[in-house]
C-alpha cells in the first residue's frame, strides 16, 4: 500500500518515483526476495523512475557519515548489552515500557566516562539536549513532536553485529537520492524526529513526510505473514490496487492497471 501511496504522490506532483531496496538487516534478508518484490510492483505498474538503489551495497557512504559524526563528537562508541541497558535502568528506577525498545541511559557518553574498560560493540548517535522537542508536521497526521532524548535516548547507528541501522541509512540515502517527499506506512512515523535530528547533524535537508494508514490483522497489529497476510494476487493487479486504494480513501476504479492508477493521480491531494 505504502509503494501505490508513494507512486501516486510523486505523479501528483510532477515528481520521480523512486525505488530503494532496504535490505540492511542482510541476515534476515530472503534470497530472490528482492526481485520478487520488484517483478510484483511492476505488475501492478509500479515500476521505478531510477536505478533501484540497494542499500546493503552502499556501506561505504554510511561509513562516511558517521566519520563525520564521530569527528564532529555526536557519536560515540558504546560497550552495553540488552542485559547492561535493563540493569542501568533498574537501577535508576525505571522499566521498559511494554512492546517498546528500551530508553538507553546514557552509560557509554564520554561525560558519563565512556567505555570504561568495555569492548566497543555498537555506535550510538548522542542525542542533543537542544531542542528538547523535534517538532514537524506530518501531510497526512498532521503536526507531531517528540523527545527524543526521553523517549528514545542515544539510539544506534551501527549494531554489535556490524550491520547497519535503519535511521543512519535512510538518511543518507534520501540525501543522495534528492528525495524530497518521503511516503511510508504509519508504523516508521516514530522514527521521522530520529531522522531530522540527524539530517540536521549531517547538515543535509529534511523531505516531506506522509505516513499512510496501515493494512492491520485480526488481531489489530500490522498485517504480515505471521498474522494471515496472503500472497500478492498477480493475476488480477488492478484488484490489489484496488483493495491498497481503498486502504487509502480512493474510490473503487475500473479499466487497465494504467487507468486505475491516472484516475487515482487525478484524486490525490496535490496541495504539498
Amino acid at each position: 500500500m505504502a509503494a501505490l501511496a508513494s507512486w501516486l504522490d510523486a505523479r501528483a506532483h510532477g515528481g520521480r518515483w523512486i525505488v530503494r531496496l532496504e535490505d540492511v538487516d542482510t541476515p534476515r534478508c530472503v534470497p530472490g526476495a528482492d526481485h520478487l518484490i520488484l517483478r510484483q510492483l511492476a505488475a501492478c505498474g509500479l515500476v521505478s523512475d531510477e536505478p533501484v538503489v540497494w542499500q546493503s551495497q552502499r556501506g561505504v557512504l554510511y561509513q562516511q557519515a558517521l566519520d563525520r559524526l564521530i569527528a564532529s563528537g555526536q557519536a560515540y562508541p558504546c560497550g552495553c548489552s540488552r542485559k547492561d541497558i535493563e540493569a542501568a535502568l533498574q537501577a535508576q528506577g525505571l522499566q521498559r515500557e511494554r512492546h517498546h525498545a528500551a530508553v538507553y541511559p546514557g552509560t557509554c557518553r564520554p561525560e558519563n566516562g565512556g567505555l570504561q574498560g568495555k569492548s566497543p560493540r555498537a555506535w550510538r548517535f548522542a542525542v542533543p539536549p537542544e531542542p528538547a522537542l523535534v517538532n514537524w508536521t506530518d501531510l497526512r497526521l498532521g503536526p507531531k513532536t517528540q523527545n527524543v532524548a526521553t523517549e528514545v535516548g542515544d539510539f544506534i547507528l551501527k549494531r554489535a553485529d556490524g550491520l547497519w541501522a535503519y535511521q543512519l541509512a535512510v538518511v543518507v540515502d534520501d540525501a543522495a537520492q534528492g528525495i524530497s517527499h518521503v511516503v511510508r506506512g504509519e508504523d516508521l512515523a516514530d522514527n521521522t524526529p530520529r531522522q531530522i535530528l540527524l539530517q540536521q547533524a549531517l547538515g543535509l535537508p529534511t523531505p516531506r513526510y506522509r505516513h499512510t494508514p496501515l493494512v492491520l490483522g485480526m488481531n489489530g497489529e500490522k498485517l504480515s505473514k505471521q498474522n494471515g497476510a496472503q500472497a500478492l494476487d498477480l493475476a488480477d493487479p488492478v484488484s490489489t490496487l484496488n483493495r491498497a486504494a481503498a486502504r487509502l480513501s480512493l474510490p473503487a476504479a475500473a479499466g487497465g492497471v494504467a487507468d486505475v492508477l491516472q484516475r487515482w493521480t487525478a484524486s490525490w491531494p496535490h496541495g504539498d
